[in-house]
């Protein structure tokens, strides 16, 4: 969720962008505003972190030391973005880059200030994709989360588990070409669907320990998927892109409608926005007006798709990766596999494999999605996938400049994990176990009295 202080509305009758919107017109700017097309230029990526107490890691932090946090890295001077989720994760956005050596080296950069900041307050960064500490509680107040819970509140506790306790890594593409071809946004947008199911898989590190996601090697996944009955789903795969995702955006629920400045935002019920084009917006917590471009346009920010095109296309469904750099493998395989153009059509005929697993229902409730989510690379047919992407990425890294730490990076993961039909889950049940050990064990001693 990178769209953490939107602006509130403010009417303003010579402001196009805040007069009533036809439906024709809607559909024309979502059409209009979903996919660039152009040669693959740029690359950005989004990681999400959780805070912890570098000492004490398994409690929750107090919100006026994770406040001082976030204002401490706030004020440094970065090339990236850095932005609170509800729950009080950091994450840092880069800027488009236009290779993947500036992408890497301007985070890297930014990453290292923003821990040396953490660490004179006793804190550090930790890559996992849920938050185990309980009891999670909301950092942020404003209208805009406040709506949003009281909207997820409706069906479930997956919302307030996904605002106040995931964390990813996010790679951020170029839509591809308009043509057909390995590098074309029809190719990219089909290949982001079903190899997502792979990168699900090959990074899950989110391990279910009770509820409704134990055992699984990617809770995070489970928890998006629940989070609302459409909000979080993709398109039909065979429906044409735009087409599709028009269809998608409009015909899915108002999260929520910003008011003035101060004041509550209204949570309507079983609104579309397509609705809401159709009339006043009228009925319990609808809004008395017709909609706007602004309200359009920020309701796409309010639909998390596990591919959200924005223009570029955002990969969602990677968890936040262990260590200082494990996040760079992912977006170094997400950059090879869609950029390379022999890497490209590698990974697309590996992952045609796995069409029909996909089947026809949208991502991440298909049955393909949910093997990724549950089992990861344990299931066969996906370790088969991953280990061919990992080596067309392998190969195709030189020759898009990757610097040799890079090349170095994806080579040691996938030796650790996809070879061997593992994820870096099976390290967090195995490092849990341990601290439930030394745990037990300084817990007895102290019971018997030794130091």
């Amino acid at each position: 969720m990178s769209e953490n202080s939107p602006a509130p509305y403010v009417h303003d009758p010579g402001d196009h962008a805040y007069a009533p919107l036809s439906e024709a017109a809607a559909e024309d700017l979502v059409h209009g505003i979903c996919f660039k097309t152009g040669p693959p230029r740029t690359l950005g990526a989004e990681l999400e972190w959780l805070v912890l107490d570098a000492e004490r890691p398994w409690l929750p932090l107090p919100p006026e030391r994770l406040t001082a946090a976030h204002a401490a890295a706030g004020a440094l001077p970065l090339s990236s973005r850095v932005t609170v989720e509800p729950g009080g994760q950091l994450e840092l956005s880069s800027a488009p880059a236009a290779s993947l050596t500036a992408c890497l080296d301007g985070l890297r950069a930014d990453l290292a200030a923003v821990r040396g900041a953490l660490r004179e307050r006793g804190l550090v960064l930790h890559g996992l994709g849920e938050d185990p500490r309980r009891p999670l509680r909301r950092l942020l107040a404003s209208p805009r989360y406040d709506a949003m819970e009281a909207y997820f509140d409706r069906t479930g506790p997956a919302g307030r588990a996904m605002m106040r306790s995931s964390a990813s890594v996010q790679v951020c593409v170029d839509a591809g070409h308009e043509e057909p071809g390995p590098l074309g946004h029809g190719r990219r947008w089909r290949l982001a669907h079903l190899l997502g199911a792979v990168l699900v898989a090959a990074f899950a590190n989110s391990p279910g320990r009770d509820g409704p996601y134990e055992g699984w090697r990617c809770a995070r996944q489970g928890i998006w998927s629940d989070i609302d009955p459409r909000r979080a789903l993709a398109p039909p795969l065979d429906a044409e892109p735009r087409a599709g995702w028009v269809r998608h955006a409009l015909d899915t629920e108002v999260m929520c409608v910003r008011g003035p400045d101060g004041e509550p935002w209204a949570v309507p019920r079983g609104l579309t926005f397509r609705d809401w084009l159709r009339t006043d917006g009228g009925g319990p917590g609808g809004p008395a007006r017709r909609p706007t471009a602004a309200d359009l346009e920020y309701h796409l920010t309010t639909l998390f798709p596990p591919v959200r095109p924005r223009g570029h296309l955002e990969l969602r469904m990677i968890d936040a990766q262990p260590g200082e750099d494990g996040w760079i493998v992912p977006v170094a395989v997400v950059h090879a596999l869609f950029d390379d153009p022999d890497a490209a059509e590698t990974a697309y005929r590996a992952v045609k494999a796995l069409a029909d697993a996909y089947g026809t229902r949208s991502a991440p409730r298909n049955p393909l999605w949910r093997t990724a989510a549950r089992s990861a690379l344990a299931d066969p047919d996906l370790r088969a996938a991953a280990v061919a992407c990992f080596a067309a990425a392998a190969e195709a890294l030189p020759r898009l400049g990757a610097q040799p730490y890079v090349r170095e990076a994806v080579g040691a993961f996938a030796e650790r994990y996809v070879r061997r039909g593992r994820c870096p889950a099976d390290d967090v049940d195995d490092a849990l176990v341990a601290g439930r050990t030394r745990a037990a064990v300084g817990t007895a001693a102290a019971a018997a009295g030794r130091p």
